[in-house]
């Protein structure tokens, strides 16, 4: 099987995933931005051909892509801005998978939230906008607060909550780069995921993790420790609904074969209502977290279920996974880390993998990265012990930048 895959080496997660194509018997051939000298080892040793090319130039990518003189078998990314490419490349090479047209509702959230919306499923009431003037008028018929928002966005980036007119306005100062935005309701309760490896649209694999606190509260305040909780127990009665939405959501929109992504909010009163969801693997190490609740290897299982249709892993569910990220106090490079040693001799067994930057280190901009200045993932069988750990490090341990 002849895989063609976009973007390999970077998010620092594709190399796993390109890794996982070869590891299933896959010839992977990869079209990227950056030299093959930029490409690590793990990605250089699983390609069988590789191409640079600007990924937002499409004659340029097709152009790499028609250069290799292989009959490709598939077309993957899991980059959110190159999954509609990924699909348009399907389609000049007549090969089977995710239409531009499906991949569309994935990537535009106002289609999305049509089509969610068309099939009966709760979404936030929602507006598109292309100037400013239609995102007043759209804000004030929703009503206030509302979030603004890209239309093809990822992540919280370029996101704003906007409480009223004047908090509107400075939001259209800071989007003015932003060709066309979303206008959407704010919801207010706890904000989940719904993660899936699909096979024919139907999910092989299924995740839900616990934002603490929601993404956009954690990326306007940078004291804040974020967090995400992969759950353990996804039989929870307050996790059903919003399972069987994600489940109603992937019909609607069409999915095929390959990673999802959802996000969903419940509220105080019980009621599920749609986010977002994207046709691809989900960032800021979730995949990793995932691995670490079943000791797995879901970079392989997603290659397979792409590849070959199939999905081999038994999914035993054996620890609730926290990841805590961590912000510096002050600018520069990281100075000293305060609490380490004493959270590790006393929770280290619980430990997965630590990864804080170390002093000398240039801090990185937390606006920019979920990921912040590191980050530590603890795992524990009993929710209640992970949160309590979790809440101990965001506490307990403190960088300092200078």
């Amino acid at each position: 099987m002849n895989v063609l895959f976009l973007a390999p080496n970077y998010p620092t997660e594709m190399q796993d995933f390109t890794r996982g194509l070869r590891e299933v018997g896959a010839r992977v051939y990869a079209i990227g931005d950056g030299p093959v000298g930029s490409l690590s080892p793990k990605v250089q040793h699983a390609l069988a051909g590789y191409r640079q090319a600007r990924l937002f130039d499409r004659a340029e990518t097709l152009g790499a892509a028609q250069s290799f003189g292989v009959k490709f078998d598939r077309i993957e990314c899991l980059w959110e801005p190159f999954v509609e490419l990924a699909a348009d490349l399907r389609e000049v090479f007549g090969v089977p998978g995710m239409t531009l047209d499906v991949a569309r509702g994935f990537r535009d959230k106002e289609l999305m939230k049509q089509r969610v919306e068309a099939a009966g499923l709760r979404v936030p009431h929602h507006a598109r906008a292309k100037s400013a003037e239609e995102v007043r008028a759209a804000a004030e018929r929703i009503g206030y607060p509302v979030i603004l928002k890209p239309i093809a966005g990822a992540g919280s980036a370029d996101t704003f909550r906007c409480n009223s007119r004047e908090e509107l306005e400075a939001a259209l100062l800071k989007t003015q780069h932003v060709a066309e935005v979303s206008v959407e309701e704010f919801v207010d309760g706890d904000e989940f995921t719904f993660d899936t490896i699909c096979i024919d649209g139907k999910p092989a694999f299924t995740n839900v993790a616990w934002y603490r606190p929601r993404p956009l509260l954690a990326r306007t305040n940078e004291w804040i420790s974020p967090q995400v909780v992969v759950l353990r127990n996804l039989d929870q009665p307050e996790l059903k609904q919003g399972i069987e939405l994600g489940h109603a959501v992937l019909g609607a929109l069409g999915m095929t074969s390959g990673f999802t992504h959802m996000e969903w909010y419940r509220k105080a009163n019980g009621e599920v209502v749609f986010g977002e969801i994207g046709a691809r693997s989900a960032g800021g190490h979730l995949v990793d977290q995932m691995n670490f609740s079943s000791d797995v290897d879901l970079f392989r299982e997603w290659a397979r279920a792409v590849v070959w249709k199939r999905f081999e892993a038994e999914i035993t569910r054996k620890y609730n996974v926290a990841i805590v990220f961590k912000r510096a106090r002050g600018q520069g490079r990281i100075t000293r880390i305060e609490g380490l040693d004493r959270f590790m001799h006393k929770y280290g067994k619980h430990v997965a993998t630590e990864q804080l930057l170390r002093p000398g280190t240039r801090r990185r901009d937390w606006k920019q990265t979920l990921v912040s200045d590191g980050f530590v993932v603890i795992r524990h069988p009993d929710l209640e012990a992970t949160l309590q750990m979790a809440d101990e490090f965001g506490e307990s341990v403190q960088m300092f930048a200078g």
